[in-house]
């Protein structure tokens, strides 16, 4: 295929990665206020939906998936365990490994406050069709998997090898479809 970019065309206008940014750096205090009268934060909140999911098992899982260092994680995995939100279990097959767990209280944390951070979603692409929405998704998965693969490391927990995430329903909303 033929570059998109060229020396003519390249403007920040055009540029993805700097629309990336900027779309980033307008959502993500949106994002924060939504926890600011909560019992969490919102990199608390983002810890819990990826240990929801199932796919993160373990601390260097997490960081590599919610983009944390090594040292910062560890802090909000130590607050997040004394407040019972999550939970550390030492590997019967292999004591080296520490896995991190949903705590029940957690696990209520993501079904209560997922309605919140969706009505933020729902507003921010209530100009969007739903079939742009899938396409949207589509593409900026399909960029994370292209970029993911040109990483120099061992092991990729990203979007490439991994079946799309177990959402979330509140339990309220799973009771009333088990009673329909």
């Amino acid at each position: 295929m033929k570059p998109y970019y060229t020396r003519a065309n390249y403007a920040k206008k055009n540029s993805v990665g700097y629309l990336m940014r900027i779309g980033i750096n307008l959502v993500l205090p949106q994002m924060e206020a939504l926890f600011e009268d909560q019992e969490l934060t919102f990199s608390q909140w983002t810890t819990l939906v990826a240990l929801h999911d199932g796919r993160v098992q373990t601390a260097g899982d997490l960081a590599q998936n919610i983009c944390h260092d090594a040292g910062s994680l560890t802090r909000l995995v130590d607050q997040m365990v004394e407040r019972g939100f999550i939970s550390r279990n030492r590997s019967e097959t292999d004591r080296r490994v520490v896995t991190l767990a949903l705590t029940p209280r957690g696990t209520s944390l993501v079904e209560a406050l997922a309605p919140k951070v969706m009505h933020l979603w729902n507003g921010l692409l209530s100009g969007f069709t739903h079939q742009e929405v899938d396409t949207l998704i589509d593409l900026l998965t399909r960029l994370v998997i292209a970029a993911d693969s040109k990483q120099d490391r061992k092991s990729r927990l990203l979007l490439s090898d991994v079946p799309i995430a177990k959402p979330i329903v509140p339990a309220k909303t799973a009771k009333m479809r088990k009673a329909s």
